[in-house]
C-alpha cells in the first residue's frame, strides 16, 4: 500500500492504476515495507488518481462526444478531453449525459450527472454503473 502526504491520500494496491497523474503536490513521502524514501518536490497544477475504466467504454464515450457535439471524426479526443474545451456548454453536456444513457443502458442521476467534465470521468461513471446494475 502506498500513502502520499499532504492530502493523505492512499489507494489499494488491487486497483489497476492506468496513468498516475500527480499535481499540486508539494510534498509526497512514500513507504514500501519499512523503506522510506525521500520527500519528493512537485510543482504541477492539479492532484488526481483514478481507476480508469476499461479502453472499449472510454473508446465508446469519445465516439459519443464527437457525436453529439459535431466533432470531425479526426478531432482528438481523448480520456483527458475536457467537455468545456471541445466546446460543450451545459446543454451539450445534457445530450452527452443523455446519449450515453441510451448506448449503455444506464440511467444517471442529475446530481451525477453534473459533476462529469471529463471523456475519463464519464467513462468511469458508465463502468460504475454497469458494475451496480450487474
Amino acid at each position: 500500500m502506498a500513502s502520499i502526504t499532504a492530502s493523505s491520500v492512499s489507494f489499494p494496491a488491487s486497483c489497476p492504476l492506468k496513468q498516475n497523474q500527480v499535481s499540486d503536490l508539494k510534498k509526497v513521502s512514500l513507504s514500501f515495507s519499512r523503506k522510506s524514501f525521500p520527500s519528493l518536490r512537485f510543482q504541477p497544477s492539479r492532484f488526481r488518481i483514478a481507476c480508469a475504466a476499461k479502453p472499449e467504454t472510454v473508446d465508446k464515450v469519445c465516439e459519443i462526444v464527437r457525436k453529439q457535439l459535431a466533432l470531425p471524426a479526426d478531432s482528438a479526443v481523448t480520456g483527458e478531453s475536457k467537455f468545456a474545451s471541445l466546446g460543450a456548454d451545459s446543454l451539450d453536456t445534457v445530450e452527452i449525459v443523455m446519449g450515453l444513457e441510451e448506448e449503455f443502458g444506464i440511467s444517471v442521476e442529475e446530481e451525477s450527472a453534473q459533476t462529469i467534465t471529463t471523456v475519463q470521468e464519464a467513462a468511469d461513471m458508465i463502468e460504475n454503473l454497469k458494475a451496480k446494475k450487474a
